[in-house]
């Protein structure tokens, strides 16, 4: 897909139904947004992504039904209908096609898991001090300039990569130096997306208005003033799962915050090429009510 106009339509289509997927989206919708026939943009996004534009909405959306009933207690019900199903059984059945067990079982064997993840870590195997440490803080609105990684979050090269293209890019356009705040969001949880589809936006904070056009797969956004927890994580990046780890396995017992539906963000203190692996640090926020 070498035309940009093209490109546009995609990346349109993209933030739409990442905004409105709890919604019914109609043929109608996915047609005004893309330029396209249906037909015609369901095969370029088959292509791209290898599943339906149908297909990635209902995943996307159990995907979201998957972290809820992991990370909340809220009822099981309740989140099928804030999801836009009107019907539990058949949000039931949907869920249990995708993940292989119901959500009630789902539920358990996520509890079961905290449980032996927090007597598995030890807080001293990340540098935490027990109980664990976190601040509130809240963020402001910011603009940042893009590229996503889609795949597993293992594959480290290949995100590095993503990360090289990024700066090749910013740098060409002036718009990177010694001062850029370097950040990354995370869309997906490792652990509930197939790792194939898993997204990772590495990017940049945009100080002020850009004066080129974004153009290729370089996208850029705004996040939202937020409230945020944060905590930090002490290594290298690869090891940053045990962290996440560790945090999520508390999250229902002694941290007790309101997960919101928003992306987490990471924000990288110091640079590796010149920072021993062990002394990297990178802030992470995870958004909450």
């Amino acid at each position: 897909m070498s035309n940009p106009t093209q490109l546009e339509r995609y990346k349109s289509l993209l933030d739409f139904l990442d905004k409105k997927f709890k919604e019914d989206i109609t043929i109608n919708d996915i047609e005004e947004v893309s330029y396209y026939s249906y037909r015609n943009i369901n095969r370029i996004f088959l292509a791209l992504h290898h599943e339906t534009i149908g297909k990635y909405i209902k995943r996307i959306k159990l995907e979201k039904a998957a972290q809820y009933i992991k990370y909340s207690d809220t009822t099981i019900s309740d989140i099928a209908f804030f999801l836009g199903y009107s019907d539990i059984a058949a949000f039931s059945k949907a869920f249990k096609n995708q993940f292989n067990c119901s959500p009630s079982q789902f539920r358990e064997t996520q509890e079961l898991k905290r449980q032996l993840i927090q007597k598995a870590i030890a807080p001293r195997e990340i540098n935490q001090q027990s109980p664990i440490t976190f601040e509130i803080e809240e963020l402001p609105g910011f603009d940042f300039l893009y590229l996503t990684y889609q795949g597993t979050f293992e594959d480290i090269d290949s995100i590095k990569e993503t990360w090289k293209q990024l700066i090749t890019y910013a740098s060409k356009n002036n718009v990177f130096d010694n001062d850029t705040i370097c950040m990354a969001e995370i869309l997906d949880d490792n652990d509930i997306t197939d790792s194939v589809h898993c997204r990772y936006n590495a990017g940049i904070v945009i100080e002020s208005p850009l004066k080129f056009e974004v153009d290729g797969l370089f996208r850029t956004k705004t996040i939202a003033p937020q409230k945020y927890a944060k905590f930090l994580h002490k290594g290298s990046y690869e090891n940053s799962t045990v962290t996440y780890d560790y945090i999520y396995s508390h999250w229902m017992t002694d941290i007790q915050l309101e997960l919101v539906d928003k992306p987490t963000l990471e924000f990288f203190l110091n640079d590796e090429a010149d920072t021993p692996q062990d002394e990297l640090l990178t802030e992470i926020y995870i958004p909450i009510k």
